[in-house]
């Protein structure tokens, strides 16, 4: 049984069972939605009420009971983690494999409907559109011939002129004689094409669609199974936790439940036992003091040999403070053990002389005992056999060779020339309206792209009569069209109309004289890039760790969300076009972009260390001033190359750079950059802008140049060799923005040089025009780094 031996006659039959299979695979995206929702929230729920029970409990007493009921609390917390854990594993992974595959599936049903109109038109002109025009031909030849005969016939009756209607009679005949060769050739052709199209070429379509279906079918349980393994109560985390949970209860021991309660309240032993604890914590806070204070002196020694200069040795103050104030608590501890050692002393001794002596006191207790073992909570690592499988399928979806058999291909099948949309060299895929605009510059230029504002639905944008002009492609009754005559697919429709000049409306009057080519060099089709895992979130998508198919080189890939607004999806797509003029090592390099349909990715590359921010917050205890002076340097470095380039990032800050290999700095995050001819731009409100970042002429004027820029770099600076505090710290937005008009400015922060200090001071003058240039701090940084 196969679609191509039996459902030859089927095709209605087939469009609706895939638009069912479109309605099933919905459904199951909405369940997975759900079950990711339902079970974020019972993470939630489970790890506030651990810590509400946490608030309630109290230290008074410790029993096995208080013991293990701690035990069940803890492994709680630690079961909501794993499910929380579970929840971002099933949205990464299943879900977002699932969304892929319903847009694959919607791709596969568009070329086959696509397929099968080209074939069955074929077919059609074949045998019969071109036989019907034959036969008329023919009739009228035939007609032709008979009256070419009959005023033969009257010539020579008459005697006048019969050489003349001899002549004419061969000639009408002849032309019989050929129309009727070709129309038997005709007729032999159509048969032939109509038993090619039964056996071969219908069969074969129908085949290539059932084993897509199959393959697709195998990718979604595939996903089902990835859902089950990732939603399973029965993992080893889940299990592991329950046994921990059961383990804790049966510590439980009724015979021995009461015992520290009775030894301490016995009456004779209470002072014993309790100046025995009493001293035993003292022995032990004893004992981690002494360690700190001598850790902390060996430090202190080890800094006083290395420093270099003065300033360090004003920041060892800080330190020798802190190990005075230690050794003062050591002495104090010494003087109390010596006064308890004393008590207890004394207690054994009058304890000695009692009749009967009492048992001895139990070892010291602590508060709780932390008998529990962690409990892990990172997710597995997941098997990419499903995105491998996808990718392959998405090819062969859009791929020009996509085997049917051992010889045949969708397009093989199909006597022309035309390539599908993607590969034309008109069509830019979604780039943004303004972007279409800047390419079309003669007259006559055109090219194809899909709308922003309305996913699926197709613009040619034509440069006519010193204006652009858009217009949308029509699609109804399976035909493109502008107005008019329809064509099966929009190749068809844009050759047609630029090989015959024909205008795209009458109203218009535009012609189509010049195809735009894209750019190659920065295309790249969906299936180039193999996404991993997630990296994070940001305004306009998921990013992802990824890998270019070609030469296997890992990649960052920014999506952008389909539902985004237009104006949004532009402005994610305005990174791109710029990066694409840069060429820079601290500025982060553009792979390229996805536009062939949606969600559009940028490929950028993969800086290791993560952004700027987090960076030195984590590594502040081991960064040097030397290495914070190199960030500082490549950071103008980088910001130098656009000033040359008239670039306005308008967004520089520490959360906007990346740490390459190295230690190399890189800005990053071009979104809300702008590339202007006079350095200067323009803009109105406060939208989403970095109030404590931006220079006062940009919050109070929209006015945003390079020097603006620098103002932010400033901030950069302080943000640098503050280790990664947020600027104007316990102010709010408001607050810092009103200290700054009032004359303001940042103190210098403590592992700060004084000739960085007053950098940053340069960079913060009102009067733009009193800031230096970028590359004038370039040099000042370089020449500080080298003392």
């Amino acid at each position: 049984m196969g679609f191509g031996r039996d459902l030859r006659n089927s095709h209605e039959g087939l469009l609706k069972l895939q638009d069912w299979e479109l309605k099933l695979l919905e459904t199951v995206k909405r369940f997975m939605t759900l079950r990711v929702k339902s079970d974020k929230e019972y993470a939630a729920l489970l790890l506030s009420m651990t810590q509400q029970t946490e608030k309630q409990e109290t230290t008074d007493y410790v029993s096995t009971v208080s013991k293990s009921w701690s035990q069940v609390v803890r492994q709680t917390e630690a079961l909501g983690r794993i499910m929380r854990s579970h929840a971002d594993d099933l949205n990464s992974g299943p879900l977002h494999r699932l969304a892929t595959l319903i847009r694959d599936k919607q791709q596969v049903k568009k070329s086959y409907q696509s397929l099968h109109q080209q074939l069955e038109s074929h077919n059609h002109k074949v045998t019969r559109g071109d036989l019907e025009k034959l036969k008329a031909t023919y009739r009228q030849l035939s007609r032709d011939a008979n009256n070419a005969k009959e005023k033969y016939r009257e010539a020579l009756a008459k005697g006048r002129e019969a050489e003349r209607a001899r002549e004419r009679y061969d000639k009408a005949t002849t032309k019989l004689h050929v129309l009727h060769n070709q129309y038997v050739l005709a007729v032999c052709g159509a048969q032939t094409q109509q038993d090619n199209h039964r056996r071969n070429a219908g069969p074969a379509l129908l085949d290539g669609l059932q084993r897509m279906q199959e393959d697709m079918t195998l990718a979604l349980k595939s996903i089902l199974e990835e859902y089950c393994e990732i939603s399973s109560l029965l993992t080893e985390e889940v299990v592991k936790v329950h046994q921990e949970i059961s383990a804790a209860v049966q510590q439980i021991d009724p015979l021995t439940e009461y015992q520290h309660f009775i030894d301490a309240y016995r009456s004779e032993i209470t002072c014993v036992s309790s100046a025995t604890e009493e001293l035993a914590l003292t022995q032990q806070n004893l004992r981690t003091k002494e360690a700190l204070a001598d850790d902390l002196d060996r430090k202190i020694q080890m800094s006083q040999q290395s420093a270099e200069r003065n300033s360090d040795c004003v920041l060892l103050l800080s330190q020798k403070l802190s190990l005075l104030e230690l050794r003062q608590t050591v002495q104090s501890l010494r003087s109390s053990e010596a006064c308890l050692s004393s008590q207890k002393a004394l207690l054994d001794a009058k304890m000695a002389t009692a009749a009967s002596p009492p048992p001895a006191p139990p070892p010291p207790a602590l508060p709780y005992e932390d008998d529990a073992r962690s409990v892990g909570s990172t997710s597995k690592e997941r098997s990419s056999r499903f995105d491998t499988l996808r990718h392959s399928l998405a090819g062969m979806i859009r791929s020009p060779k996509v085997m049917l058999g051992s010889s045949t291909s969708f397009f093989d099948v199909i006597p022309t020339s035309e390539r599908p949309l993607a590969e034309q060299e008109w069509y830019h895929g979604a780039i943004p309206r303004t972007e279409a605009q800047e390419l079309l510059r003669q007259q006559g230029d055109f090219l194809v792209r899909e709308s922003h504002g309305k996913p699926g639905e197709y613009v040619l944008s034509v440069f006519s009569d010193e204006q652009r002009r858009h217009f949308i492609i029509q699609y109804a009754d399976s035909q493109y069209r502008f107005e008019g005559t329809g064509f099966s697919t929009i190749p068809q429709l844009i050759e047609h109309h630029f090989s015959t000049k024909q205008v795209i409306t009458k109203k218009s009057g535009v012609v189509l004289l010049n195809p735009v080519v894209k750019d190659k060099k920065w295309i790249l089709n969906h299936e180039d890039v193999l996404l991993g895992e997630l990296l994070g979130k940001g305004n306009f998508g998921e990013v992802f760790k990824g890998t270019l198919q070609r030469d296997k080189m890992p990649v960052a890939v920014k999506t952008c969300k389909e539902d985004l607004p237009p104006e949004l999806k532009i402005r994610f797509l305005s990174e791109a076009r710029i990066l694409k003029q840069y060429d820079h090592p601290n500025i982060v390099k553009l792979i390229g972009v996805c536009t062939q349909r949606q969600p559009i990715y940028i490929v950028m590359e993969l800086v290791p260390g993560g952004d700027f921010l987090s960076f030195l917050r984590k590594r502040k205890d081991e960064l040097k001033t030397k290495q914070l002076l190199r960030f500082a340097v490549d950071a103008a470095a980088g910001m130098a190359y656009l000033e040359s380039k008239n670039c306005i990032h308008r967004d520089l800050a520490a959360r906007n750079c990346l740490v390459g290999d190295s230690s190399v700095l890189k800005i990053s995050d071009f979104g809300m950059s702008r590339q202007e001819d006079d350095g200067v731009y323009s803009s109105s409100g406060l939208k989403q802008i970095p109030i404590k970042w931006t220079a006062p002429e940009a919050l109070n004027y929209g006015r945003y140049s390079s020097e603006s820029d620098v103002w932010s770099y400033g901030i950069l600076l302080w943000e640098t060799f503050s280790l990664g505090v947020c600027p104007y710290p316990g102010m709010t937005n408001q607050q810092a923005r009103e200290q700054v008009e009032k004359g303001y400015r940042m103190a210098c922060p403590q592992r700060c040089p004084d000739d960085v200090y007053k950098l940053m001071q340069r960079c913060w003058q009102y009067n733009p025009e009193d800031r230096p240039k970028f590359s004038e701090l370039q040099r000042d940084l370089a020449a500080i780094k080298r003392k």
